[in-house]
């Protein structure tokens, strides 16, 4: 067997049936019992119309080398993930392909403690394996399959992030994109004092609105509308398996993960005074800034799961994020969530009084400082994107925060590092008054 496509750096995913189908799915079973060793695994799957025979192919893989199979059933990634280190099983797998079109699926994993299992730390010896048919045989006596239902203790857990008597009774638009999150919605619903609008909230493996990716602009007009249609306080959107959610401000304006990481850090450094945060490198200053004036360490990190996960292990942090709107958890067994984030916002908007939009008043503040001190001698003045201000030989860019009091600031300059040091420090000192 040649090399398999479908396994990525971080998990499994392909086409149906080309790069991934039931028989893949099986030996998939058999070499990572062969990797991990594991007694006992996890097993859940997502809302697509070939998740479940992915799963039992892949349950029966691992029955038939003696591992006991916990089946957790339809949910999200974050699901397995709990399960693992909730119940300290040996290992979890997830069949899902996130946020890809209905005709892929493919599978996420993690060892004890959910620790997980990307190219680096096992997924090319799985596929070695694979590729080699030097899959172990099978076991003398076959493990046993149960079925484990998580809701209980898995809701509870998720309200443990909140004091739900001091939320208000505010208005929220959720856009599932009929995958999985509407699910949890429902269960959380009885408990919460919010009202829900309810968008695209059936599971439903063939997207029939489109594939659940809020990332993409033009799946983002369908959460806009119903937050402005509706009067609504917040909108939120996920991708299929949830374990990213995505913000919507009362006027309907995307708002971008990056400023999700310094309003959700600032949440942890209350609890938890000089609390580490772990970001990714690829906007870093409004992250830096937040964390440090709330008395925190910043801890910076290479962008992605593993990464983040293996730093915040690393330096025992609290919170991590990054902008591609995944956000991690000391408390969540260090492993990203969809549901954490916006039960945390959402407290955060009941406890202010405030929108989200008047939550950035100070930002705007700053940013009319900043046009009237520079524009006047520019080449140009531009406000696409907050305000753009070009001089010959540097320009810079101030952009408000829809969530905090905060802008971020990028300068650039042309071939001159010092020129462009000393106009961000000259910016930042104008920013901090």
């Amino acid at each position: 067997m040649s090399k398999l496509t479908a396994f990525k750096a971080y998990d499994v995913r392909g086409r149906i049936p080309d790069e991934i189908n039931e028989p893949l799915a099986y030996a998939i079973g058999r070499a990572y019992a062969g990797f991990v060793k594991p007694r006992t695994v996890a097993v859940g799957y997502d809302i697509r119309e070939t998740s479940p025979g992915l799963a039992r192919a892949l349950t029966r893989g691992l029955l038939e080398s003696g591992v006991d199979v916990l089946d957790i059933g339809l949910g999200g990634t974050e699901g397995s993930y709990f399960a693992t280190a909730e119940w300290q099983l040996d290992g979890g797998i997830m069949v899902t392909a996130s946020h890809n079109p209905p005709d892929y699926n493919g599978m996420k994993f993690v060892r004890e403690g959910a620790r997980p299992i990307s190219a680096d730390t096992g997924l090319k010896d799985i596929e070695a394996a694979i590729v080699a048919g030097s899959l172990p045989p099978p076991a003398a006596r076959p493990g046993v399959e149960r079925k484990l239902d998580i809701r209980e203790r898995y809701l509870k857990h998720l309200l443990g992030y909140v004091e739900t008597e001091r939320l208000r009774p505010l208005k929220v638009v959720v856009n599932a994109g009929n995958g999985g999150a509407g699910l949890i919605v429902d269960l959380l619903e009885p408990h919460l004092p919010f009202r829900f609008i309810k968008l695209h909230h059936e599971p439903d493996g063939t997207f029939p609105h489109g594939v659940p990716n809020p990332m993409l602009e033009e799946n983002r007009e369908a959460t806009r509308r119903a937050v402005l249609d509706s009067g609504a306080d917040v909108g939120l959107a996920w991708d299929g398996d949830y374990d990213r959610c995505f913000f919507f401000d009362e006027e309907g304006t995307f708002i971008e993960g990056y400023y999700l990481v310094g309003l959700l850090a600032q949440v942890f450094l209350r609890r938890e005074a000089g609390a580490r945060i772990v970001h990714d490198p690829r906007l870093t200053w409004n992250t830096i800034d937040v964390v440090t004036a709330a008395g925190g360490v910043p801890v910076l990190s290479k962008s992605g799961h593993a990464f983040i996960k293996q730093k915040m292990r690393e330096v025992d942090g609290a919170y991590g994020g990054e902008m591609s709107a995944h956000h991690y958890f000391r408390s969540f067994a260090y492993c990203d969530s969809g549901m954490i984030p916006w039960l945390l916002v959402l407290q955060v908007i009941s406890e202010s009084g405030q929108t989200n939009t008047h939550l950035a008043d100070e930002a705007r503040e700053v940013i009319a400082r900043a046009q009237k001190v520079y524009a006047g001698a520019a080449q140009s003045v531009d406000f696409t994107d907050g305000l753009s201000v070009e001089f010959p030989e540097w320009r810079f860019n101030l952009r408000g925060s829809n969530t905090e009091p905060l802008v971020r600031l990028n300068v650039e300059s042309r071939g001159s590092t010092a020129l462009m040091q000393e106009k961000t420090e000259e910016l930042l000192r104008l920013i901090r008054g």
